[in-house]
């Protein structure tokens, strides 16, 4: 059992059919995905990788990514996907704890030489047209096999530690979200297309599973990114889109059919079905979202160690005005996936009555087989099956779940996971720093914004620019604070913890 599969059944079946777009142009047909795909993987082999070796995904959105994630599939390979948006040292810390041999990368996001690695690609060269040229046999090999609990994508998470845990997700685990897709998400035809505007080393690119399970199209934007008008002529000369987007983007698309002057019928046409998921979205903009654009929305909610498989709110659901609890239901994350059991429980695990808060756990064979090389934190997450999600919320009587609040200490800003503790240990190494605590603000535009509060040393010249530039030379621009507040100190409690609720409320005025 190999996700390789999916691709060679298609080949074998309809290798005429156009399979990857460049924008408007076809890069693809089914058939020389898989002669391309394969004759990677071969030379990968060749070059001494063997099943269950990581390679690194390190790059913007492009048309090669699906090839090369095939193809490190088709030869037993791990993949490791990376946010195009990390800093180079985080990327390097990543290939070292992966174990990864090889890394793809586009210039534009690695221009230079990432440590630690037997060799890197830029898949814009010709030592990548070379890699991918498909063999000159005909027949195409198959896929190397693997077990269906072997690891085939190693996704890093932010971790509150300060550093990212990689969360093991078996062929099992996709294979399982992307037939849960056609009963909980979306139906799904060969004529569909899906369009990957947000990143494909995230949730936009596992969503490419269901599509190719149903032989349909993948679009690559030819911007790599999200430009609305972009996507909207897209949609227009392709057939309407199906994406994922974080309810920034889908703001954006709003956005811009409203100034646009598009009426619903006219976001049809572009647009079959816009799945919003991994930051919340207000009652008041999916709204919006449906008054402007019409009934093409549905919510997922998930994790990383669960990808994309936690519970859903169907476009019926949203669409259902008339139901007597529609504005609860509306304001929550929907209900359980078909494949995943949903609990609310309190600290030691013991079920919660309806109604009352406490933290969601999640079973089912979509939830990860654990944390990379990290067996403690393995055991506290997942408990007799169970996945401790750290999501605080409650469920209704009919099952729907709606969030109350997130692990303490996550921040989603425009769908991108940050934590504090990642912010905080960088601070503290900036000259004249003492203590930081670091919280999130909410912004109508990004859903929370990065807020530090920074405690300097006595004579010491602390600044924001100082502090901006520091955080710039050792992470991720996004992870970055957008505001400094310089205090005398930090509250705390009798523990000495500091109380980052009363900083919140410092921020919200309250």
């Amino acid at each position: 059992m190999s996700l390789a599969h999916l691709l060679l059944r298609h080949a074998l079946q309809t290798p005429d059919r156009a399979a990857i777009f460049n924008g408007t142009v076809v890069h693809a047909t089914y058939g020389l995905w898989a002669a391309r795909s394969a004759a990677l993987a071969q030379r990968l082999q060749a070059a001494g990788l063997v099943p269950g070796d990581s390679v690194v995904l390190f790059m913007r959105n492009h048309p090669r990514y699906l090839e090369i994630l095939w193809a490190a599939w088709w030869a037993g390979l791990v993949v490791v996907p990376v946010n195009a948006k990390l800093h180079a040292r985080e990327v390097e810390w990543i290939i070292d704890n992966a174990q990864a041999r090889w890394a793809f990368v586009t210039a534009d996001v690695a221009p230079e030489a990432l440590a630690g690695l037997e060799c890197q690609i830029d898949v814009e060269t010709p030592q990548a047209d070379a890699l991918l040229a498909p063999m000159d046999n005909t027949a195409v090999p198959a896929p190397t096999e693997r077990q269906p609990d072997d690891v085939a994508w190693l996704f890093y998470t932010s971790g509150t530690t300060g550093r990212p845990k990689g969360v093991m997700l078996t062929h099992r685990n996709l294979m399982t979200m992307g037939l849960t897709y056609f009963v909980d998400v979306d139906p799904v035809s060969p004529a569909d297309a899906i369009v990957y505007g947000a990143p494909m080393s995230h949730g936009a690119g596992i969503y490419a599973i269901p599509h190719l399970m149903a032989g349909a199209r993948h679009v690559v934007p030819a911007s790599g990114g999200v430009d609305p008008a972009e996507l909207f002529a897209l949609g227009r000369a392709l057939g309407p889109l199906s994406t994922f987007a974080a309810p920034t983007i889908v703001k954006r698309l709003v956005d811009h059919a409203e100034e646009a002057g598009l009426t619903p019928e006219d976001a049809a046409q572009s647009f079959k079905t816009i799945v919003y998921g991994g930051a919340p979205m207000y009652a008041a903009d999916i709204a919006r979202a449906l008054r402007v654009m019409g009934p093409r929305f549905v919510q997922i909610y998930g994790q990383g160690e669960t990808p994309m498989v936690g519970t859903a709110l169907s476009r019926a659901q949203l669409a259902d005005v008339a139901h007597p609890r529609y504005g609860a239901r509306m304001a929550s994350v929907g209900v359980a996936q078909t494949p995943v059991q949903l609990r609310v429980s309190d600290e030691h695990g013991v079920d919660l009555p309806v109604g009352e808060i406490g933290e969601v756990l999640i079973k089912g064979d979509s939830v990860m087989a654990g944390y990379w090389r990290n067996p403690d934190a393995t055991a506290a997450a997942i408990r007799d099956g169970w996945l401790f999600t750290g999501d605080v919320g409650c469920l209704d009587a009919d099952g729907f779940l709606t969030l109350k609040d997130r692990s303490k200490d996550l921040i989603i800003s425009g769908g991108s996971n940050i934590y504090p503790r990642e912010v905080e240990e960088v601070l503290l190494t900036a000259p004249g720093v003492i203590e930081v605590a670091v919280v999130g603000a909410p912004d109508p535009e990004w859903g929370e914004v990065v807020v530090a509060f920074v405690v300097a040393q006595p004579g010491a010249r602390v600044t924001p620019h100082s502090l901006d530039q520091h955080c710039l030379e050792h992470i991720a621009r996004f992870k970055r604070p957008k505001r400094y507040v310089l205090v005398d100190s930090l509250p705390k409690n009798n523990y000495g913890k500091v109380l980052k609720t009363e900083l919140r409320s410092r921020l919200s005025g309250s």
